[in-house]
């Protein structure tokens, strides 16, 4: 099998767009990146159980807008958070570790 060489390193990629690894500017990729993830993830996870925002946010003690913030990709909840959230959703957090290191 021959390598296609218009496959590149997604390393480079993200290098030239936003800086090494630890510079300012991929942090806050990275910040972005993870925010958006976290958030389709709840937003997905509450519509497939038919729950609104408001439902939610009294299963774990919060506020409509909060979950909202939450989704639209604005504000991290803190680890406890999500976990309550996840929870609240029926579901669960499995922590593996990698195939490949």
């Amino acid at each position: 099998m021959q390598a296609n060489p218009n496959i590149g390193n997604m390393d480079t990629v993200l290098d030239e767009l936003y800086g090494k690894v630890g510079s300012p500017e991929r942090d806050q990729f990275r910040k972005e990146a993870y925010a958006y993830c976290v958030s389709q993830l709840i937003h997905d996870a509450r519509k497939s159980e038919n729950v609104t925002q408001a439902e939610l946010a009294k299963r774990i003690g919060a506020n409509k807008s909060y979950i909202s913030r939450i989704e639209k990709g604005l504000i991290e909840p803190s680890v406890s958070t999500f976990y309550r959230i996840i929870e609240a959703l029926g579901m669960k957090v499995e922590i593996t570790k990698p195939m490949f290191p």
